[in-house]
């Protein structure tokens, strides 16, 4: 039951990121830059041939070979039910989702469409599947800090 669910939450998402960019497409590279949320953000249209930031540009091959290869391991480790926290599945399953994304860009179209800039910070231009790798990540982090710092919390109470 865990794996379909998995793999059903992995496909609504990474369908939900390939309409944003196809939407993207139709009308954001049709028409133009467009604010949004009281200009704080604007819809532009970006062909990403790189990766985060656009760093390793023109090296489409490369990404989604390594790409590829990282989601596989994520995929077997996810649906191996190695991962006993359910909040660490659900940081898995968004890297996974917004990977899959970003990969499907890369082997039908040679780039990832971004579309998502911020107005108020200078940043980059980017997408659904950026959001969810983001989010995934920086909650593993953030829970990884947290049992770390319970750990020692334990390891005090112990000695005392």
């Amino acid at each position: 039951m865990f794996q379909a669910v998995s793999l059903a939450i992995i496909i609504l998402l990474t369908v939900i990121d390939q309409l944003t960019k196809y939407a993207a497409v139709m009308t954001v590279k049709v028409n133009g830059p467009e604010e949004f949320l009281f200009g704080l953000f604007q819809f532009r249209y970006v062909e990403n041939t790189g990766a985060a930031f656009s760093s390793f540009s023109n090296n489409t091959t490369a990404l989604t070979v390594a790409t590829v290869i990282i989601l596989a391991g994520c995929l077997i480790l996810l649906l191996s039910k190695k991962i006993k926290s359910k909040f660490m599945n659900v940081c898995l399953l968004l890297v996974i989702s917004g990977g899959l994304g970003n990969v499907i860009d890369r082997i039908v179209n040679g780039f990832v469409v971004d579309f998502i800039e911020p107005l108020f910070i200078d940043f980059a231009v980017f997408n659904f599947a950026d959001c969810c790798i983001t989010v995934g990540a920086l909650l593993m982090i953030a829970y990884q800090i947290y049992e770390l710092v319970r750990e020692q919390k334990n390891k005090s109470k112990k000695n005392d």
